[in-house]
């Protein structure tokens, strides 16, 4: 594979971060993928940052907003998600603080509510196995799935 110029990378990385939020890390991924060298990344990336098309800040925010609201993940998942695209725990986690206790509450419940409406189970017990598997798998902690599931009310129809 051809290396890519400067002029070139720049211009495709600036394209890429104006369709949508990135962190360093996928601009580096999608650099590295379109043949960029080391210290051609390095500049464009610099660039990217101080001409405002990268800003960790902004990429952790609107991350963390999206990955609540649309996906229905739990903090625990997006943490791992950031950290997966190698951005620091100290960076991300007040965002994380800052989510609104009863908005996440409220969307824990409704994820639930619906999930439990779809199990087959046949005793509370499997029921709600499942219902915490589903919730853990999502991101969700423990301790707050366990406590909404004992508020829940319990289904006669089984």
């Amino acid at each position: 594979m051809m290396e890519l110029s400067k002029e070139k990378a720049l211009y495709k990385a600036a394209a890429y971060c104006s369709m949508a939020e990135h962190c360093v890390y996928e601009v580096q991924q999608k650099l590295e993928r379109w043949g960029a060298s080391a210290e051609v990344m390095e500049e464009v990336i610099a660039y990217l940052k101080r001409e405002n098309y990268l800003d960790e800040s902004r990429y952790c925010s609107s991350f963390i907003h999206d990955k609540l609201h649309y996906n229905k993940w739990g903090r625990l998942k997006m943490a791992h998600a950031l950290r997966l695209k190698q951005i620091k725990t100290s960076f991300f986690e007040p965002y994380l603080l800052a989510i609104d206790e009863e908005i996440y509450t409220t969307i824990l419940s409704e994820l639930l509510a619906s999930k439990s409406r779809a199990i087959k189970a046949r005793s509370l017990y499997e029921r709600k196995g499942k219902l915490i598997r589903f919730a853990v798998g999502r991101g969700f902690e423990m301790d707050k799935v366990i406590a909404l599931l004992n508020h829940l009310p319990d289904e006669e129809d089984m």
